[in-house]
């Protein structure tokens, strides 16, 4: 039976309502106790015991077997009773607590009875009653004198079970109807916190609007949003609740972040937007909150920014977590910045914390990906030596550096050092090893691997399916992507937004537009719904097909399932746009993009100055350029090449000069593609004797000339040729 310590000689007062509140609020989560078994409320109307409170005879556990009705304050809960209480015989009162217990038996059978009969939604009004039958006000009265603290303490238990959810509204109503508990806004928000967890949100919106909201059940359905990564209403909710006059607290933050990072929706201009809004509120980032930060800036793929917070929550004295180095570590791997991810490697282990396989393998993927194989080598060889054994991603990763070096058999041995491990390979490793011959361009090695995949018995899988699919669509191989695509259905995998996307871009990029917009129709009556790479990759086929309308339909779609245009989807904007001459359109979708709160890429500003550099508008191409700076944003090589391009269509020469001594000033190496762009500029003016110089400055800076180049030097000697035999 469930039974609470005695109560006061009165009700608690609703001066200890903040004792009551610290309860709830928690350094970073709600306070649950044990759960309930499924079946509580059945076992709980068949419990026989009477009366609302018991002496210390009754402390001993519940005679069901199924269902404990004991429900008494732990120690924290006693000691905030301590800290709040001002009468002088609160020590008394605290022994009286802990010596005494309730027996809510009876009250939970008479609200399942009530829940289960006809006209249970008359009977559980939230006025006050105007007459009761005899044995309800009973009951009523035999609760009076109950803390607030402990109606507390029985609803979070029942709360902690979904099955005994509808049992702990009743008592929420029941104890509203007879005023018997002062702090309702935190009964509400322990029943839209439990909602929440059971993922019934749309119920928990509906309980909020029986109370006004107050911060307390603020918190509770923000929190109940972003669990359910419902962010949009959580975000929503925040912004009320700053209008309202109430303070966000960290716990929200903390809570949306990890959804963002959960749901894989992060991303580093979100995150700054979020923590200025933090810095608005006036927020002190406590441990958790920095290592949400953290890990979000590091997963969103900015290290520099994940560094700098690491930096500020250690100038706070505060350590940090394995997993926060490790994502850092992983972050600086990913973008090659292999030097500062083992400094962070090694202040790991400074710090006293033991590395473990998922450290040692953020390491080594950044070695992989620069393809630093003896270092990757060494990596793996410390793992032995510190007795940290590797995992599959340990041997994926160490079999992607032996395969990108070329090295086929070194990567067959390390497929059987994971047999003897007894780690049997799976389809995930070969697959990696085929990414690894599709990136050096032997696709025909594809059979091979599937071969080798067959003699150790293992089968493919959807992803494996998926890199085939990609290796034969970006050496046009159509008909063999069809006939893997076929092949997964055949043994029953069904295929996913990737292998959709896969199928529709590589069918796109060959031309093939109708076959991309048919495999896009078919994808949606197979039940599989386009995300934003899908409608990012129609865009782009609209586009080349300058289907302007259709441009714009697919973005009210797009918006209408909620899925919001991205930095991909601008660019991809701009480029088309940009490429089709509509300069208007293309400028639009960049304000349109800052007004969103994204900012644009490298890679927008690129499109946008080589679609000026091909119509030879010169003037806007800079204008582009200058705006890229402003926008804080370093000039890349192919921005330079394509406004050196700008200047030579547009028969400025010495402008196009100016871009080269620009890039040697600033430590920007020029390659063939920019020495090639200045050799055809010099052609277009008739300067063909410079570009003899051009080619010898090329190759002096290690340069080593293409067939274009070549093609380049061949005329303007060809034609230096004809002019020196008119003389």
């Amino acid at each position: 039976m469930f039974a609470l310590h005695t109560p006061l000689p009165t009700r608690f007062p609703s001066t200890q309502l903040t004792n009551s509140l610290a309860l709830l609020r928690r350094h970073h989560h709600l306070l649950l106790f044990a759960p309930l078994s499924s079946s509580s409320a059945a076992a709980a109307a068949a419990t026989t015991t009477t009366g609302a409170f018991t002496t210390s005879d009754y402390s001993s556990p519940s005679t069901s077997p199924q269902f404990s009705s004991e429900v008494g304050l732990d120690s924290d809960e006693l000691r905030e009773w301590e800290v709040g209480g001002d009468d002088r015989g609160s020590d008394d009162d605290v022994l009286s607590l802990q010596s005494r217990r309730y027996d809510f038996t009876p009250l939970l059978n008479f609200l399942s009875n009530s829940m289960c009969s006809a006209d249970s939604e008359s009977d559980v009004d939230s006025a006050s009653p105007t007459s009761l039958d005899r044995t309800e006000f009973q009951l009523a009265e035999s609760y009076r004198a109950v803390p607030a603290p402990l109606w507390h303490s029985l609803l979070k238990s029942l709360c902690s079970s979904p099955s005994s959810t509808g049992l702990a509204y009743a008592v929420v109503s029941w104890l509203q109807k007879h005023n018997l508990c002062f702090s309702y806004e935190l009964l509400y928000s322990i029943l839209i916190h439990a909602l929440g967890r059971s993922e019934k949100l749309y119920e928990a919106f509906l309980l909020s609007q029986r109370q006004t909201l107050t911060p307390l059940t603020y918190n509770a359905l923000i929190g109940a949003c972003a669990r359910n990564d419902d962010l949009e209403k959580a975000l929503n909710l925040m912004s009320r609740m700053r209008q309202d006059g109430y303070q966000s607290d960290f716990v929200n933050y903390s809570l949306i972040i990890q959804s963002l990072t959960r749901s894989n929706k992060i991303d580093s201009s979100i995150l700054q937007r979020l923590y200025r809004e933090i810095e608005l509120d006036k927020i002190e980032l406590d441990a958790q909150l920095f290592h949400d930060v953290i890990f979000g800036f590091a997963k969103s793929g900015d290290p520099d920014r994940a560094l700098h917070f690491l930096g500020v929550a250690q100038g706070c004295g505060l350590s940090p977590k394995t997993a926060t180095l490790v994502a850092v570590i992983s972050a600086l791997g990913n973008s090659g910045r292999t030097l500062e991810a083992e400094a962070v490697f090694e202040e790991l282990k400074e710090g006293g914390l033991k590395p473990r396989t998922r450290a040692y393998n953020a390491l080594l993927k950044g070695y992989v990906k620069t393809g630093s194989l003896r270092d990757a080598e060494w990596i793996v060889s410390g793992m032995e030596r510190n007795g940290v054994l590797p995992d599959e991603h340990t041997y994926s990763l160490l079999i992607d550096a032996y395969v990108n070096a070329g090295r086929w058999e070194s990567a067959r041995i390390v497929l059987k050092e994971m047999e003897a491990s007894n780690l049997q390979p799976n389809s995930f490793v070969f697959g990696r090893i085929l990414a690894g011959y599709r990136d050096k361009g032997e696709w025909q090695r594809t059979f091979q691997v599937l071969r080798e995949m067959k003699s150790c018995g293992v089968r493919p899988d959807r992803h494996f399916y998926n890199v085939m699919i990609d290796t034969f669509g970006k050496y046009n191989c159509l008909d063999h992507a069809m006939d893997t695509y076929d092949r997964m259905l055949s043994e029953g995998i069904e295929p996913c937004n990737v292998t959709w996307n896969t199928l529709i871009d590589c069918h796109s990029k060959a031309g093939h537009h109708d076959r991309a917009e048919e495999l896009f129709e078919e994808m949606k009556e197979r039940g599989c719904s386009p995300c934003t790479t899908t409608y990012n990759i129609m865009i782009n086929t609209f586009g080349e097909q300058q289907r302007w309308e259709d441009v714009k339909s697919l973005l009210g779609k797009m918006r209408g399932e909620g899925l919001l245009p991205n930095v991909v989807t601008y660019t991809t904007l701009v480029d088309i746009y940009g490429q089709s001459g509509r300069f208007n359109d293309a400028v639009d979708c960049l304000d349109d993009m800052k007004s969103a709160g994204l900012k644009p890429s490298s890679t927008m500003y690129n499109a946008l100055i080589n679609a000026y550099a091909q119509r030879g508008m010169s003037d806007q191409a800079l204008d582009a350029f200058r705006l890229m700076r402003a926008d804080g944003l370093k000039p890349s090589l192919l921005a330079l090449n394509s406004l050196i391009n700008a200047f030579g269509e547009d028969r400025r020469d010495a402008e196009a000069f100016a871009v080269l001594q620009y890039m040697n000033e600033n430590n920007l190496k020029p390659d063939v593609v920019t020495y090639t762009t200045l050799m055809k500029a010099l052609i277009r003016v008739d300067k063909f004797q410079k570009v003899p110089e051009v080619y010898e400055e090329m190759i002096l800076s290690g340069c080593t000339p293409d067939r274009k180049a070549r093609a380049m030097l061949r005329s303007a000697l060809r034609y230096m040729k004809q002019t020196f035999r008119s003389r």
